[in-house]
C-alpha cells in the first residue's frame, strides 16, 4: 500500500524538489497551491497525511488547517506544516491550529521523508504493514484473519474491506459515499442505503460473542455524517 500524500505548497521548484523524493520513498503525491482546492482535494481523495505550506493562494495554510480540523471527515487527518517561519510563535500557533508537526524552510528532503513516516507510524499504522489493531479487534490482512479478544470473526468479503477500510484509518468519520467509493469502488453503481446494511453486519459479527453476550460496538454512527471507528467502544449503539 502507497500511502497518500497531500502537497500543498506554491513554489514550482519546491513541489517538483518534495514530490520527486516523495515519489522516489514510495508515496503518492497529489499537489496544488491553492487553499481552497486542497479542502476539495483532502475531501475527495482522501490522502493519508497533508503536507502543508503556510502561505498559499486564495487561503492561508494556517485557515486550511483550522477548516480541515473542523470538518469530520478530516478532522483526524495528520497535517505537517511547511514554512519558511522560524520564531517559536509561529510554531506555537501552527500546532495549536491542528498541524501535527512543524518543518521549516529550508530543509533537507531526507529529513522531511523521515519525519512523515514517523508521524505516519504513529497516526497510520496500516501503512506500516503488519497486523492492524483496534480496541481489541486485530486483523491479520495477509491472512484475512479477524480476531476480537481471543475470538475469530467470521466476516464476508465486503465486511472484510469495510473493516479493514475504517482500521486503516481510526477516529476518522466517513459519509456513506466515501466507504462506497473506498470499499465499493468509483465505477461501481451501489445505493447508499446499502452501506448502512453491511454496516449493521458488520457490528453483528464484530460485537457479538459466542455466549450471546454484546461487546463494547466499535463502529459509531455520527449522524448525517457517517460512520467512525470508535477511538472509545460503547456500549450504547447510535
Amino acid at each position: 500500500m502507497r500511502p497518500k500524500i497531500l502537497l500543498v505548497e506554491d513554489d514550482a521548484s519546491l513541489v517538483e524538489l518534495v514530490s520527486y523524493n516523495l515519489e522516489r520513498e514510495g508515496f503518492d503525491v497529489i499537489r496544488t497551491g491553492d487553499g481552497e482546492e486542497a479542502l476539495v482535494l483532502a475531501q475527495e481523495e482522501k490522502p493519508d497525511l497533508v503536507i502543508l505550506d503556510w502561505m498559499i493562494a486564495n487561503l492561508s495554510g494556517i485557515e486550511v488547517c483550522r477548516r480541515l480540523r473542523r470538518a469530520p471527515a478530516t478532522a483526524n487527518l495528520p497535517i505537517v506544516m511547511l514554512t519558511a517561519r522560524a520564531e517559536e510563535a509561529d510554531r506555537i500557533r501552527g500546532l495549536e491550529t491542528g498541524a501535527d508537526d512543524y518543518v521549516t524552510k529550508p530543509f533537507s528532503p531526507r529529513e522531511l521523508v523521515a519525519r512523515l513516516r514517523a508521524l505516519l507510524r504513529r497516526l497510520r499504522p496500516a501503512l506500516s504493514g503488519g497486523n492492524l489493531e483496534h480496541a481489541g479487534i486485530v486483523m491479520d490482512t495477509s491472512a484475512h484473519r479477524v480476531v476480537r479478544d481471543g475470538r475469530t470473526v467470521q466476516l464476508g468479503p465486503t465486511e472484510f474491506r469495510l473493516l479493514r477500510h475504517f482500521l486503516e484509518h481510526p477516529s476518522r468519520v466517513f459519509s456513506r459515499e466515501q466507504l462506497l467509493d473506498a470499499v465499493w469502488g468509483r465505477d461501481v453503481y451501489v445505493e447508499q442505503r446499502t452501506v448502512d446494511v453491511h454496516i449493521r453486519r458488520l457490528r453483528k459479527a464484530v460485537n457479538s460473542t459466542d455466549s450471546g453476550e454484546e461487546l463494547p460496538d466499535v463502529i459509531r454512527t455520527v449522524r448525517s455524517a457517517g460512520y467512525s471507528l470508535d477511538p472509545e467502544p460503547s456500549l450504547v449503539r447510535a
